[in-house]
């Protein structure tokens, strides 16, 4: 059962991939269409074609090898000084752009002459190009909030898990309790693990991060509501002051340092929480940030892959991972041994973090990325603005083609970089803890 499972979380994941790929490139297709560009091909996958059907001037298809996908636009880039798209020239970096230039011309016929990608305004090109990964980030936005607001995550709750017997500091080196040590407020007052607390002082207590900071600010005698069982009782606890571990701004624990906080002696109970609109849009926009700043640490994060691939170190839980990473980590989460709500909902989780990544991944502002040729097309628009405001002839069409080689230096090391995450996947991969 649980290598049907584990296959069932990888044909999930595959699914989900193809989609989101499929998603990202309608994006293009249908903004390439609104502003007259013709699409001769628009396909998920690379390598043998699987199915294929045209409808209209488009073929649609499916291929062998589910790690990408394109929507071909004719005349990516426009003809060079001489008005020429062949390519003729036996310099190897000079070869590249022609090469470049000539595939982007060769599904150009008759009647093309004025439905050419180069030739849209650069509000329009940049439209076309954003529309690929911001259809992703729609997904990621609709994913996360069927799983935040319809599924929930795992988090504290205001439901106490363990009473502590007394007052122990947290620099001790034990947590049973010295001779004459004072009881935990909390087992003096009568509170009992499954007691929810609602109120704290009056104020309602929805999560445990608040529970936990009106906690540490408060001494003396203060006035809980519990529900216990569905009945709510009042507790009037004096809580001690006693050397607490120190919390950062986002409330984690930071090693070795110690403050003194107000205590009342409880754990919290860990559950399943819905979280509200608002929330939603948070932990979205959280999600985001941290994914956007773990793409810029990616080069630092290369030596500890490296050594996970080659040199059997431990594997980071926020190493990079690939494809075939990430259909495994699916197969794994479908066969936790935990409700089939939560192995969907963090499903639906996974999927929706690769859309993200896709998203960000493809707004670097670098060749053959979707950034780069936004880039090229806002660069374009300065140099018509700079030189209208000078009164010069318009300088016409920048030639993207002419970064090519640099296009290929970025995919080169792109190639290498997703090989390398791939033999970690395979040799040392990520698991689900």
């Amino acid at each position: 059962m649980t290598l049907f499972m584990t296959i069932l979380g990888i044909v999930v994941f595959v699914v989900g991939l193809l989609f989101s790929i499929a998603w990202h490139e309608a994006g293009h297709l249908v903004t390439g269409k609104m502003f007259g560009v013709r699409v001769p091909q628009y396909m998920v996958g690379f390598g043998k074609t699987l199915w294929s059907r045209k409808i209209g001037e488009t073929e649609y298809g499916l291929k062998a090898i589910p790690a990408g996908g394109y929507c071909r636009l004719i005349g990516m880039f426009p003809p060079d000084a001489s008005g020429k798209v062949q390519a003729r020239s036996t310099s190897p970096w000079r070869s590249m752009i022609e090469e470049a230039r000539e595939a982007s011309y060769e599904e150009v016929g008759p009647g093309d002459e004025d439905r050419m990608f180069y030739q849209r305004k650069p509000w329009q090109r940049t439209i076309i190009m954003l529309a690929g990964p911001f259809m992703n980030l729609i997904l990621a936005i609709g994913l996360l909030a069927v799983y935040l607001m319809g599924f929930g995550i795992p988090e504290t709750t205001s439901t106490v898990s363990t009473v502590s017997e007394c007052v122990v500091s947290a620099d001790a080196k034990t947590d049973k309790c010295p001779e004459g040590a004072k009881a935990a407020p909390g087992k003096a007052a009568g509170l009992l693990p499954g007691d929810r607390i609602v109120s704290f002082n009056g104020q309602r207590i929805g999560d445990y991060d608040k529970l936990q900071g009106l906690i540490r600010k408060s001494s003396g005698e203060v006035t809980l509501v519990v529900d216990r069982k569905g009945e709510l009782v009042t507790l009037k606890p004096v809580l001690e002051q006693n050397k607490m571990i120190k919390l950062d701004g986002d409330g984690r624990p930071v090693a070795d340092q110690y403050v003194t906080t107000g205590f009342l002696g409880i754990s919290p109970a860990r559950g399943i929480q819905r979280q509200s609109a608002a929330e939603s849009v948070e932990y979205t926009g959280d999600l985001v940030k941290s994914a956007f700043h773990s793409l810029l640490r990616i080069p630092q994060k290369v030596p500890a892959l490296w050594g996970a691939a080659f040199q059997g170190d431990e594997r980071d839980q926020d190493s990079p991972v690939g494809v075939v990473g990430a259909a495994r980590v699916g197969g794994e989460v479908a066969a936790l041994d935990v409700p089939a709500s939560q192995r969907v909902g963090l499903m639906i989780f996974i999927i929706a973090g690769f859309n993200v990544s896709l998203f960000l991944f493809n707004m670097l502002p670098l060749l053959p990325l979707d950034g780069g040729h936004v880039v090229g097309a806002w660069w374009e628009s300065i140099r018509r603005r700079i030189a209208s405001l000078r009164k010069r002839p318009d300088p016409g069409p920048f030639d993207v083609a002419r970064l090519m080689p640099v296009a290929y230096v970025v995919a080169s090391i792109f190639i290498a970089f997703t090989v390398l995450v791939l033999i970690a996947d395979l040799i040392n991969p990520v698991k689900v803890t």
